[in-house]
């Protein structure tokens, strides 16, 4: 039977905090990698665009890895388990 492990920590409010996971990290790494790609190569009008990109990829890493958020910010009643 294989235990799931979560990849990225639930934040205390929305989100997702620091890594549980070497995957975790790894991804964690490549994202701020390659936004110091995107700060390099991207010209100004480019550039918030292509973060904008990365943090939604990093988002969908998070949700589909993560632990499932603790509480909803807008209501305070705690999300789905």
């Amino acid at each position: 039977m294989s235990e799931h492990r979560y990849w990225f920590r639930a934040s205390p409010n929305w989100g997702w905090g620091l890594p549980l996971a070497w995957e975790g990290w790894l991804v964690s790494a490549v994202f701020f990698a390659l936004i110091g790609v995107a700060t390099w190569l991207c010209p100004p009008g480019t550039w918030a665009a292509s973060v904008a990109i990365l943090v939604a990829l990093l988002s969908g890493v998070c949700w589909l890895t993560g632990e499932p958020p603790r509480r909803w910010w807008w209501t305070g009643d705690r999300g789905p388990r």
